[in-house]
């Protein structure tokens, strides 16, 4: 039977029919989670579900300027294709483009029908065979901040924070929101069914925070990876620039990616929580957050991905920077929120909203799995305001750090899969060499006139 004859995409075309679509928008992660695509028109979907689009694999090793990194399996295998297929149990129509419905995509090998080596969401998928071996279903609720610009042709870079308002954490309405962005994108990621709860002006001048609902993690990730995708076309539409980038402006905050991650038991149960356990935790959470800080600074690679990212640590930031973890304690990398009984979790505050969520989440639920293997206890929590150096160790300071702790850290990269860690390194390290041969305009205001 071809895919044609199939009554469930019969059954989603004429839904889609009758709600006025008439394109199909297949889309999937790259290897820093940008959104990749295809339109398909909707008469041609049953092709597309039979046979997959056809894309170069190098895509994935292709950078934010268009050069092609030389991963093993790319440019020198040929530039070979990998299909991607769309899933459509993840179809929604866009609120906001006319006509346009748009779905995930599944993304093979062709040549073996096996996942491609470097897909995020398979990744994570992966990581979650491991858990569900140990009886454990990971739940993961997504926190993002962002800044949005607008256009300033005498700006530097082009753009400057819209609005350029100070002091207004935590506010909502026109005070530090004139022109309404924070409802408007609210309620159009609502109506897209991403689960978005709530959401906030953040610290700085035109910084935004928008929390997600918890879910299932495969779940919690495929929203917050279509989250970030249409928080940037919500501005494109209005001629504005969304930055998800952890350190955009030098005299304002970073922008962080934080995870509350749980685990549910066999029964559904929340297996963190422990009302005789210490801190009211049971040994499978306190064992998650040994492994965590084991492991934080291979971690960090995937949850502080570029060389901006460490510009986004130190004291003062509020962006955690040492190893260490606390009871309700926003200074401390690692914070348990006083819920206890079905909202025990805890919450890494490592990441910045550069993240690939799926990598941010694999790498995460890797190392808590791994912690739960060990079975050891963390230290003895963070009490009073952190970063003090002389009681907790240093997290890496630079994303070449970070890449050598990812690479020695063989029992993480063991599970997240020799492949795709192969593939990362390489991509990454490329970004280090290409960096390091580029002159900042600090540089020549450094040296120029005195040198």
């Amino acid at each position: 039977m071809s895919a044609s004859d199939t009554p469930d995409i019969r059954r989603h075309m004429e839904r889609l029919a009758a709600e006025g679509v008439d394109v199909v928008r297949v889309v999937y992660p790259d290897l820093i989670g940008t959104d990749r695509a295809r339109e398909v028109l909707l008469d041609h979907l049953p092709s597309a579900c039979d046979h997959g689009l056809a894309f170069c694999r190098a895509v994935y090793h292709t950078t934010p300027q268009g050069d092609v990194v030389p991963v093993a399996g790319g440019l020198d295998a040929g530039l070979p294709d990998v299909t991607v297929r769309p899933d459509l149990s993840t179809l929604a129509v866009l609120p906001w483009e006319p006509g346009v419905a748009a779905c995930l995509g599944e993304v093979t090998d062709p040549a073996t029908g096996a996942p491609a080596p470097e897909s995020p969401r398979d990744l994570l998928r992966t990581v979650l065979v491991r858990c569900a071996e140990q009886g454990l279903r990971p739940v993961v609720g997504p926190e993002l901040e962002y800044f949005l610009l607008e256009t300033a042709p005498s700006s530097p870079t082009g753009w400057r924070r819209s609005p350029e308002t100070t002091g207004a954490v935590y506010t909502a309405g026109l005070r530090a929101d004139p022109d309404n962005h924070l409802l408007r994108t609210l309620r159009a990621l609502r109506d897209l069914g991403l689960g978005v709860v709530t959401g906030n002006h953040e610290f700085d001048g035109g910084q935004y925070e928008i929390n997600l609902t918890h879910s299932a993690a495969l779940d919690a990730a495929d929203r917050a990876f279509r989250f970030k995708a249409a928080v940037k076309e919500l501005a494109r539409k209005e001629g504005n620039l969304a930055t998800f980038m952890a350190k955009p402006f030098g005299d304002a905050g970073g922008s962080g990616f934080h995870l509350h991650l749980s685990c549910n038991d066999a029964d559904g149960q929340n297996a963190f929580d422990d009302p005789a356990g210490s801190y009211g935790l049971s040994a499978t959470a306190r064992h998650a957050i040994a492994g965590i800080l084991a492991h934080a600074p291979a971690l960090a690679a995937l949850a502080n991905p570029t060389v901006n990212s460490y510009k986004r640590f130190g004291p003062d930031t509020l962006a955690p920077w040492l190893i260490d973890w606390g009871l309700d304690n926003r200074s401390a990398m690692v914070r348990i929120p006083p819920e206890r009984g079905g909202g025990a979790r805890l919450e890494l505050r490592l990441g910045d909203a550069s993240a690939n969520p799926y990598l941010l989440i694999a790498g995460t639920i890797a190392a808590a799995s791994l912690g739960v293997q060990a079975g050891e206890e963390p230290p003895a929590p963070l009490e009073g305001y952190g970063y003090d150096t002389s009681r907790a160790a240093l997290l890496p300071q630079s994303l070449s750090a970070a890449l050598d702790a990812l690479e020695s850290d063989t029992a993480l990269t063991d599970l997240l899969g020799k492949d795709f860690t192969t593939s990362f390194l390489t991509y990454k390290r490329d970004e280090l060499e290409r960096f390091g041969r580029h002159v900042t305009d600090w540089e020549f205001t450094e040296y120029a006139y005195h040198l």
